[in-house]
Parts: structure tokens; sequence; C-alpha cells
């Protein structure tokens, strides 16, 4: 059994994390209202949001379309894939240990999740 590190509350957030945190619930209201999962992500880098995710799990009967994935996808897709190194991933629940391995692989620099923002820190690969 893996132990999953603790995460820590977010110090107070500045008003651009707030609003990407805010991004990241209007990404999981999208995929509500389209009939998904609510979950939704926003990958951010240097002050900008570069990719946004809500989830696709049941609209594209892919059990791997969680949003952070998406997000990392979407940044990927618009910047090239150099682009997401040293990012920073704002979701609105804990990544799954599958989406932290991926945030890891594509040297994702930060997580944050949740409602109050908790810093989950540097994504960790599990594999």
């Amino acid at each position: 059994m893996v132990a999953l590190a603790v995460p820590r509350t977010a110090a107070a957030f500045d008003d651009a994390q707030r609003s990407f945190m805010a991004e990241a619930a209007r990404m999981k209201r999208q995929a509500v209202a389209s009939g998904d999962q609510p979950f939704g992500a926003v990958a951010e880098k240097d002050g900008a949001i570069i990719g946004c995710g809500p989830s696709r799990v049941i609209l594209d009967h892919n059990p791997n379309a969680h949003a952070e994935r998406i997000a990392l996808l979407d940044a990927q897709r618009r910047h090239g894939t150099e682009a997401t190194i040293g990012a920073a991933i704002y979701s609105t629940s804990r990544p799954c240990l599958d989406c932290e391995n991926a945030l890891a692989v594509a040297n994702v620099a930060r997580m944050y999740f949740g409602a109050d923002g908790a810093d989950a820190g540097r994504p960790r690969r599990w594999r």
C-alpha cells in the first residue's frame, strides 16, 4: 500500500492564485453541465493559464480523461510539450496517483487543490 503525502494547507493565496482556482471551479461546472464528472483543473505558468481541463471521462468514454490530464494535454497542444516544465496545476480535488504521475513526468512544479487551495507540493512519480 502506498502512503500518500499529507498536503500542506495553502498560505494565503494571492489574487492571481485565487483566479486560477476559480477557473478550475469553472471547469468543474462545465464538466457537470456537459454530463461529466464534477472535476476541473487548469495549468498555469508565469502568471497565465496555459491549459484548461474539465473532466471528460464520461463524454470521451475514457477512464484516463481526468481533468488534470486534460489540462496538461491542452497546455501541451497549445504551447508545446515543454510548456508544462515548471507549471502549476490548480485542481478542484486532489489529483489521483495516475494523474500525479503524469504531472511529474511532464515536470509540473506544483499542485494546488480543493476549495482552500491545499498545496500538495511537487508531483511525484509513483511508478
